[in-house]
């Protein structure tokens, strides 16, 4: 099987779903990321904050955005061979980038053409009319360019229509652990990364230049994927809310509520002590 990301930032893919990545790559299936922006605005901490120092030190704050774009280039691709995503392509955009825009949507359908992934990966659309949220757009653009790619006739425009088999949102911002709560609205898949969880730490120890090395790393994988796990049984899980309906031949019942009991999990899903296995 064939995974691609699709994010707007390059520290993205990671947080999102690193863990989820890196159980992929290990089970054999490819693993390709689309970055759409140089992500040099986006959270520039090492530079921000050395302009707060009484002595700045002017290689940092000399820095132009295309050193800035290149140090965030190679903090992804450290972190990308950590969770063994095998290819990154970068659009290069602009951060101020806010906008469904036809050349985007070109680029994007393009690489979907390219790559022809079966599975996609991509921001939830929190809120599609609000242009201040990169994030939003990023994907408003990635479904555009989903129903571009299927249009393509190969005698028109040299290459053959393309159709994704699924595809997995990120960031769903509910923590309800069923169907009931919040009027059905809720992540509907989880994947539990509690055996790779250190290959996430690590590969979020990448991106110092954001400030998302060391505690934060700990922070969110604690509080994002900890909390994630307790809604799935697990010491750590990445959510997801899938676009497409499945069809099974028969009612499907996962493995992991075979084995789930009610009575123990809470203390099953509480052993790793995260900071003291990854410390800093």
């Amino acid at each position: 099987m064939k995974v691609m990301t699709i994010y707007a930032h390059p520290a993205d893919t990671i947080t999102n779903c690193g863990g989820t990545l890196a159980r992929h790559a290990a089970a054999g299936d490819e693993v390709v990321a689309l970055i759409l922006t140089h992500g040099g605005r986006m959270h520039a901490n090492r530079y921000a904050e050395e302009w707060r120092k009484d002595n700045p030190d002017k290689t940092i704050t000399g820095a132009s955005l295309d050193d800035i774009a290149a140090y965030k280039k190679d903090e992804l691709s450290r972190a990308a061979e950590i969770v063994g995503i095998s290819k990154v392509i970068t659009l290069g955009l602009d951060d101020r980038y806010a906008a469904l825009r036809e050349d985007v949507v070109d680029q994007i359908a393009e690489q979907l053409a390219i790559e022809r992934p079966d599975v996609l990966i991509c921001d939830y659309p929190v809120n599609p009319v609000a242009a201040t949220n990169v994030h939003t757009v990023a994907t408003v653009s990635v479904l555009a360019a989903l129903g571009r790619a299927g249009m393509f006739v190969r005698n028109l425009d040299d290459r053959a229509e393309f159709h994704v088999k699924q595809v997995f949102f990120t960031s769903l911002p509910v923590m309800a652990g069923d169907g009931l709560s919040l009027y059905g609205m809720r992540n509907d898949v989880y994947v539990d990364i509690t055996d790779v969880v250190g290959q996430k730490v690590a590969a979020m120890d990448c991106f110092d230049s954001q400030g998302y090395s060391g505690l934060f790393a700990r922070k969110l994988i604690e509080a994002s994927n900890g909390e994630n796990g307790r809604v799935a049984g697990v010491n750590f899980a990445e959510a997801f809310y899938r676009l497409n309906n499945e069809t099974h031949t028969l009612l499907p019942v996962t493995e992991a509520a075979r084995r789930d009991d009610p009575l123990t999990r809470h203390i099953s899903y509480s052993r790793v002590d995260l900071r003291a296995t990854y410390p800093i």
